[in-house]
């Protein structure tokens, strides 16, 4: 796309992720009590900014398949809780130990290690409550109440999967051993993007089409092309880490070398990092483009996130 057409796409993503922050504001516990200060904790790391890229794709993908009403509204709350309490586990000193993100101190660095660690958890488990406010607001017209209920089901048990041991988790779990031997295979390395970072992206879009009532064929489609988009996704950051720039962003560059930490760009090089990037990036528009539905936004945003420069 060329600059003008890049400029108007970035104003309608800025304007998608601000109504994103706002529903995300509302599903969020209030800041009192004896618990007020893990609470502040959670709303300072969640609301720090970022791309709100998973909501954004589970609502997106939500109307391509049709999808109508509020329904998707707390799985998106929940599916960026469940992003952020990631971002403040890998932040800490045992995990990434990064001082930054989105621009900003990190969570364990102003509340301290201890209560990032509580604020992390409280974003897990409040995540699957927001998730839960689903069969309060799944009232579509036309749509028989067991086939409402049954989606609500299959979305929290995606949701679940995709966050757990084998999605998230489990890639983190091959991220840390493989640090810890000291030696990684492209294999393996593929392994921990698409758990640990695929996995999230392809939860947002499977459940995004499960709400609006989807077929099986569809969301397995999606699942795939959300795949190619995650592991792009991941493989981008790892280019950025190396040419990126700290302003843009938002975040120190290099903490992959400073870390020790392969990536696809260490074992493969910079050449070929950006060539399977493409290659993936292909795969998944031409997924999209074989749906039926009106997949145009989201083609031209997965071509953007996947070729960002921050």
């Amino acid at each position: 796309m060329d600059a003008e057409e890049r400029l108007t796409l970035e104003k309608e993503i800025i304007k998608k992720a601000q109504d994103i922050e706002e529903i995300i504001k509302t599903y969020l516990p209030k800041e009192e009590g004896l618990q007020r200060t893990v609470i502040e904790a959670m709303h300072y790391s969640i609301l720090a900014g970022g791309k709100r890229l998973r909501p954004m794709l589970m609502q997106e993908t939500y109307r391509l398949c049709g999808g109508q009403g509020d329904c998707v509204k707390p799985f998106m709350a929940a599916m960026e809780m469940i992003h952020t309490y990631s971002l403040v586990h890998d932040d800490l000193p045992a995990m990434d130990n990064d001082e930054y993100r989105r621009g900003r101190k990190t969570t364990h660095v102003v509340y301290g290690e201890g209560m990032a660690v509580l604020a992390g958890d409280a974003l897990l488990n409040y995540a699957f409550e927001t998730a839960l406010k689903v069969f309060d607001s799944c009232e579509v017209d036309g749509v028989p109440l067991a086939d409402r209920y049954r989606a609500g089901t299959r979305a929290l048990s995606i949701l679940a999967k995709k966050a757990g041991i084998y999605g998230m988790i489990g890639g983190q779990n091959a991220d840390l051993e493989a640090e810890e031997a000291g030696e990684l295979s492209t294999d393996q390395l593929i392994f921990i993007h698409e758990h640990k970072t695929a996995a999230l992206i392809e939860a947002s879009m499977m459940i995004g089409a499960v709400l609006a009532g989807a077929d099986e064929e569809t969301v397995s489609a999606l699942e795939r092309c959300a795949s190619h988009i995650g592991i792009a996704f991941q493989i981008q950051d790892d280019v950025l880490d190396v040419i990126g720039d700290a302003g843009d962003l938002g975040k120190s560059i290099g903490s992959d070398e400073k870390n020790h930490k392969q990536t696809y760009v260490s074992l493969k090089g910079l050449k070929e990092a950006e060539k399977e990037v493409q290659s993936r990036s292909e795969e998944a528009l031409a997924i999209l483009k074989s749906l039926p539905g009106d997949s145009t936004f989201l083609q031209k945003l997965t071509e953007y996130l996947i070729h960002r420069n921050k």
